[in-house]
Formats: structure tokens, C-alpha cells, sequence
């Protein structure tokens, strides 16, 4: 019997959480249209620089990229469209009421496949400041190095 894999992780948006304090997160469908699928299913996508707004009740996601699929009808969409995320009402009126009280902002996190559905993992997000990045890279630097010694003693080396 074949074991059950994990659901495909088609991009990560790394930079996001280098520039922002991540929240509460959801997970969304995403309206595709045409060979976007295919495209994604290559593997092909990019959420840097991709934000989420709610206009009119809706959800879009704007400035997300996925490439056109080579091998598929001339007359291609956008690669950098608007799209819309499919989410309860329930949701889309949480998300909204947050974004508007606190100022927040709602970044697409992870592109990935579910049970052969295309879904992104949305968060809620609060722009870092500079040296909150200096600090955090200077925790992720401690950290490597605690790991590093205690590697090394463990080998027996005393260095």
C-alpha cells in the first residue's frame, strides 16, 4: 500500500515573515483560470510582494505570480491579475473588520495543493520595524551558534 504523501508546497513567501509580524492565518481557495493550474502544478509561482484586500465583501489577491504555461493557447492571462479567494462570509467579515480597526495588512503566506485544490494560507500581518529585523537575525545568528557548540562538544571537541 502506497503511504499518503503531504499536500505539495508550491511557493513560500519567506520575506514575509522578514518583514512582518504574522497572526491569525487562513486557509482560502483561489479562482484560477485557464492553464494556471498546469502552471502551478509545473511548480511555477511567486508570492513576494503579494497582499490580499477585501473590496466590496470579496477577497483579492493582487500581485502574486504565476508564470504562463508554456505549452498552452497563445492568448494566456496575466500573470500578475487580481484574484479571488474563496473564503466563508463568516471569514471575509472577520478579515475585514481587522484589517480596518487595526491597520493591518493580509499577506498571502503558502501556495499549496489540498486533496487536488489549489489553496493559499493567508495571515494577518504588522510591518516590522528595522531593528526588530536586526533582531531577529541576530537571534536566528545566536541560535546557529548555541547549536554549533553544542555540536562540537558532542564530537568531543573542545575548540
Amino acid at each position: 500500500m502506497k503511504k499518503p504523501q503531504a499536500d505539495p508546497v508550491i511557493a513560500r513567501n519567506r520575506k514575509a515573515a522578514h518583514d512582518y509580524h504574522l497572526g491569525e492565518s487562513w486557509e482560502a481557495g483561489i479562482v484560477l483560470e485557464g492553464s494556471e493550474v498546469k502552471a502551478l502544478r509545473a511548480g511555477r509561482a511567486s508570492l513576494v510582494g503579494g497582499f490580499v484586500d477585501v473590496d466590496n465583501r470579496e477577497v483579492w489577491m493582487h500581485g502574486v505570480h504565476i508564470p504562463q504555461y508554456a505549452q498552452a493557447h497563445w492568448v494566456n492571462d496575466g500573470s500578475r491579475r487580481k484574484r479571488k479567494l474563496l473564503l466563508h462570509r463568516a471569514q471575509i467579515d472577520k478579515i475585514e473588520r481587522l484589517v480596518t480597526e487595526s491597520g493591518r495588512t493580509i499577506v498571502p503566506v503558502t501556495l499549496y495543493f489540498k486533496d487536488g485544490r489549489a489553496k493559499v494560507e493567508i495571515a494577518l500581518a504588522r510591518g516590522k520595524k528595522t531593528w526588530d529585523k536586526r533582531h531577529a537575525l541576530a537571534e536566528r545568528e545566536a541560535g546557529r551558534e548555541a547549536e554549533r557548540e553544542v555540536s562540537r562538544r558532542m564530537k568531543g571537541r573542545r575548540d
